[in-house]
């Protein structure tokens, strides 16, 4: 895994070797090992390497056998050893061991239908010289990125937004639209980024820039129409069951390859279990693991982590995580994310893949994507609940289902009948909504916009997310069934846009670590949305097919425990309990009625009763907790990326 930035310059006049230089550099940590450029009076093309495959001759920029090809590429194409057998016997040259070389051969073969081929996580681009053509892509689930602006007659792009920044055509501002739908879907839609006029290529897209034109397109989609994934006349579930555990070792397989190291994560639940298992049952390499913990019994899960390393025989190492250590990372983090986020969550998983660096490792398996293709997260049965009350509202028993889905949540559990049908929309009415499934969640997240200061709610008055994302639903969405339009939402928005991304990668990258996700193959991907729901949720049994695939492969107290949501310490990380002090002195600035005041996207005597609460240990529930960290985080982005950005490097 790497960084990548380029330019392309319309006029042809020639390119700064020196600011594209600073540039790669300004995300130096996605690639320790090496630099390199490439530039001619049209393109400049840059990377920095961390070396994982062909140590030796992986040296980017790489060009093909005449030179007329160059690429700067992101990332892993993990069925490379497979398509460099074919291309060699198609007359094709390699002079490296590499999988970028396929990528630039593969083009030269098929075109920007190459695409199609490749089973990998990537963020691309290839100089195509004799046509004076700029081909950018990024892989099916957006798990690497790639971002892109405008300005003064060039193109400029790159693996992070700050590297972006250092052009000096464009300007630092705040996109308040992608406010609002951050503080309304925890993400942006894609094109749209938090800076005003940088915009990210959204996953399964590729970009042609020729004379001076630009053209995107969607190269792959997620399908949710039902069939036997060619398995014929399937009368046993086993039979699926039989398949998705071929899928996930070969996906597995692939992914170990490597010339250095490759170590997993190991939650304690289900997926991160799988996935090791995959590991250890099906080849020989030898697995260390890795987990965090956490001081607060309420977030840890080291019994069930210590008792899977066990059962596998791993190596295992973990990181303790503590309120104040969450506090201590968040500005670090938030400068990785570039942009603002609701939970505390990707702080912890910061310090994780610092401790995996620290190990000696570069390349970890984590079982991310599982949730979400299969039917894990509570939201799923949330919303198979609420159908089910919603059929028969004056139900005394169907919501009783609720409180026994969310017993942690005690805000939750004093509330009345009432209450609770109007906040979970288990009404007849809204059973046609589009969006049932996320009704809840996201009219929980936009109340936080009540403490937008009146001139961003003055400058929002015509922003409509909801009507952004009905815009951009492929028709077939209205034809699928509650669980699949669901499972839509969250791989194709939340997936992306936050947890192979605030979560993921940048928090990964930032300590120089490649994340690897078996269930993120697209085969994988292709094969759980073409099943029946009821194989991926049963009654209210999560991931049941997974489960089925699993057996007797990981310990039987990981596969019946009921799917536990991995979270963290809110917004009680950032005070000192007792004291009334916040634990760092930035907190107190930024969270400060002047600081408030100057940047002027909150509200200051609300956030000032927000802070109160929180000072006196008076704050509950998931609102008070989402609203302390997104205007807390906003305040640290606006601090770093708008009001003191200085273009070094950390």
């Amino acid at each position: 895994m790497c960084g990548i930035s380029g330019i392309l310059n319309f006029k042809e006049d020639g390119i700064d070797r020196d600011l594209l230089k600073r540039m790669v550099m300004m995300a130096a940590y996605r690639g320790p090992d090496d630099c390199g450029l490439y530039t001619d009076n049209c393109v400049g093309l840059a990377h920095a390497r961390l070396s994982i495959i062909d140590l030796a001759g992986g040296r980017q920029p790489i060009h093909n056998e005449d030179g007329s090809l160059w690429v700067t590429f992101n990332g892993e194409i993990f069925n490379y050893v497979e398509l460099r057998q074919e291309l060699i016997k198609q007359g094709h040259r390699f002079s490296t061991d590499t999988d970028t070389e396929v990528i630039l051969h593969l083009y030269e073969e098929k075109g920007e239908d190459c695409l199609r081929y490749f089973n990998g996580q990537w963020a691309f681009a290839i100089w195509d010289k004799k046509k004076r053509r700029l081909f950018l892509s990024r892989d099916r689930i957006g798990v690497r990125p790639l971002f892109y602006t405008v300005t003064g007659g060039r193109l400029i792009f790159g693996s992070e937004i700050k590297s972006i920044l250092l052009h000096p055509g464009v300007n630092r501002e705040v996109d308040l639209y992608a406010l609002d739908q951050l503080f309304t879907f925890w993400v942006t839609l894609p094109p749209r980024t938090f800076f005003r006029n940088i915009m990210e290529l959204p996953p399964a897209h590729y970009m042609i820039v020729e004379d001076g034109k630009i053209s995107i397109s969607q190269y792959w989609h997620l399908d949710y129409a039902q069939d036997n994934n060619g398995l014929g006349e399937v009368v046993d579930e086993r039979d699926y069951a039989e398949r998705l555990r071929e899928l996930l070792i070969d996906a597995t397989r692939i992914r170990l390859r490597s010339d250095v190291p490759v170590g997993a994560y190991l939650s304690g639940g289900l997926d991160s279990a799988v996935v090791t298992a995959m590991i250890k049952n099906h080849t020989t390499t030898p697995l260390k693991t890795f987990s965090v913990t956490f001081e607060d019994p309420e977030f840890d899960e080291s019994e069930y982590q210590g008792e899977a390393s066990r059962f596998f025989g791993t190596e295992h190492q973990d990181i303790r995580c503590s309120c104040e250590d969450i506090a201590r990372v968040f500005p670090d983090v938030i400068r990785h994310t570039e942009k603002p986020v609701l939970r505390t969550a990707p702080a912890p998983l910061y310090m994780l893949s610092g401790l995996v660096r620290e190990a000696g490792y570069k390349v970890v398996l984590t079982g991310e994507g599982s949730d979400e293709i299969f039917g894990g997260y509570d939201i799923f049965k949330e919303s198979k609940i609420r159908r089910f009350w919603a059929m028969q509202p004056h139900s005394k028993i169907r919501p009783l289902l609720l409180k026994r889905l969310y017993p942690y949540m005690q805000n939750l559990q004093r509330q009345s009948p009432e209450y609770l049908q109007a906040f979970f929309h288990a009404r007849t009415g809204d059973l046609s909504n589009p969006f049932f499934s996320h009704l809840p969640r996201w009219e929980l997240t936009s109340r936080l916009k009540v403490f937008f200061s009146d001139t961003v709610k003055a400058e929002l008055t015509s922003a409509d997310s909801y009507e952004d994302l009905r815009g951009i639903l492929p028709p077939d969405y209205y034809g699928w069934d509650g669980l699949s339009q669901a499972g839509y939402l969250e791989t194709k928005y939340l997936l992306p846009g936050y947890i192979l991304s605030s979560q993921g990668d940048r928090v990964s990258m930032a300590h120089s670590v490649e994340g690897r996700f078996p269930f993120l193959d697209h085969r994988v991907v292709e094969f759980a949305s073409g099943l029946p729901s009821a194989l991926k949720l049963k009654v209210l049994n999560e991931k049941y097919i997974l489960k089925l695939c699993a057996g007797d492969m990981v310990p039987l107290s990981v596969r019946n425990r009921p799917k536990q949501p991995y979270r963290a310490p809110d917004g009680k990380s950032f005070f000192r309990p007792g004291s009334g002090r916040a634990r760092f002195e930035y907190i107190e600035d930024l969270l400060s009625r002047e600081r408030i005041k100057e940047f002027g996207v909150f509200n200051p005597d609300m956030v000032e009763r927000l802070v109160d609460k929180f000072r006196k240990a008076q704050a509950i529930g998931t609102r008070d907790n989402m609203s302390l960290v997104g205007i807390l985080s906003t305040q640290l982005f606006i601090y770093h990326f708008i009001e003191n950005f200085t273009g070094s490097s950390f």
